[in-house]
């Protein structure tokens, strides 16, 4: 098991965390890494727009930012064991500075504008999987490792609420290859916190004894096989209303500011029930509330079916985003179940996957709509994933007592 670099104070809550000097720095460089993507998202979309005046080129640019996770995150993920972690981060932050600041030519076309944004997020997955796992190594495994992960998670959450419309405002003051350069000087900041502000580690694969290249080592084990499930199941479903938010808001009338707040509703429900669990509940009761959460995580989608108004609607996507805390737990038992050696990949195709699934459940969703109609979409959406919700929970009490076994020789 690994140790944090830095002894922590016995405070309450996230403060333990932000006590360790290298988490503030892997911080720090999450934010400034998120700036980044926002700005570069709405920039490069205005960009195509404006080249192309086709509504279809510009949202192929958001599609994009999806699709290639799904290589990124199988073909590079053992690249974050084999190499030292810092020079994974640092390199992938080069990487795609280099990416943003060719976007800003003035002579660059759609096709390489496009395949630039591709090269972005195949590399992201690379990116995050080593920084999650680098907090493992940072924070230790246990609880500080989770309320690290809960806080980057709550910032990209907070992100969606605030980003793209911070995003828009900064377009009304300059132009989009100009609104790239930020982002080129985002990535590079986030480079020299990254290489400034943590030590130089070992590649795992060389502080272990399993070096086999691909998948197969992380995916031999049942227990991990059913807890990448019970992280990529739920965010297929989940993603839904989002993805039919502008459908839906005009078949309630509300017009823009209908689809604005229920756009909102969903990552405001989740940033408040990480902060609730990561600060009022103690580890084993984060883990006892893992399960019942899981499978009443996708229940209030049902209520599509009564056709609600606005304001139910947007408590149903609150209560929804706040069931999404079992993810807490989630982290607990992840890091326990794969060896250190396989850590980097590990979190590298969570990601991967995490984001590849929510691309697909987003198109599946349109197709379902166009066929049944949006609420039936949602509803059904609901019913579906709290069915596989439950079928996960009993696969996952069924492979729990690897994690027993492992609570029991870490003294935990």
């Amino acid at each position: 098991m690994s140790a944090p670099t830095q002894t922590a104070p016995a405070s309450a809550g996230y403060g333990r965390v932000f006590a360790v000097p290298e988490f503030r720095a892997v911080f720090a460089a999450h934010v400034l890494s998120m700036l980044g993507v926002i700005v570069s998202e709405i920039a490069l979309s205005v960009l195509v727009y404006d080249l192309t005046r086709s509504p279809l080129l510009s949202a192929l640019t958001f599609a994009l930012g999806f699709l290639p996770y799904a290589v990124g995150g199988a073909l590079l993920a053992p690249l974050a064991d084999r190499f030292p972690a810092r020079r994974v981060l640092v390199a992938c932050d080069l990487v795609c500075a280099a990416c943003a600041a060719l976007m800003t030519a003035p002579g660059t076309g759609i096709g390489l504008l496009l395949a630039l944004r591709c090269a972005l997020a195949v590399v992201s997955p690379v990116f995050s999987g080593t920084r999650m796992a680098t907090l493992a190594d940072v924070l230790g495994d246990g609880d500080l490792f989770v309320l690290g992960r809960s806080l980057l998670r709550i910032v990209a959450q907070s992100a969606l609420l605030t980003g793209y419309g911070l995003g828009g405002l900064l377009l009304t003051v300059v132009g989009p290859r100009h609104a790239l350069l930020i982002t080129v000087s985002t990535f590079l900041a986030s480079t020299v916190l990254l290489r400034c502000g943590t030590r130089r580690r070992p590649a795992r694969a060389r502080r272990g004894t399993d070096t086999a290249p691909g998948l197969r080592p992380l995916l031999a084990g049942p227990r991990v096989r059913v807890l990448l499930l019970m992280f990529w199941v739920p965010a297929a479903f989940s993603v839904v209303p989002e993805a039919l938010a502008a459908p839906y808001a005009d078949d309630l009338g509300s017009g823009s500011a209908g689809l604005g707040v229920l756009m909102c509703a969903l990552p405001a429900g989740t940033v408040a029930g990480e902060l609730f669990a990561g600060a009022r509940l103690g580890p084993q009761a984060r883990e006892r509330v893992a399960l019942p959460l899981l499978c009443l995580s996708l229940l209030p989608y049902l209520g599509y079916a009564l056709r609600p108004g606005l304001a139910l609607s947007l408590l149903l996507l609150l209560l929804s985003g706040a069931a999404a805390a079992y993810t807490l737990g989630l982290d607990q038992w992840f890091v326990r179940a794969v060896p250190e050696e396989l850590r980097g990949r590990s979190m590298t195709v969570l990601h991967g996957g995490l984001m590849t699934v929510q691309g697909v459940g987003m198109a599946l969703a349109g197709a379902a709509a166009q066929v049944a109609g949006v609420r039936t979409a949602v509803a059904g959406a609901g019913a579906a994933g709290v069915l596989c919700c439950c079928a996960l929970a009993v696969a996952a009490r069924a492979t729990e007592s690897r994690d027993g076994a492992a609570r029991n020789m870490t003294g935990r």
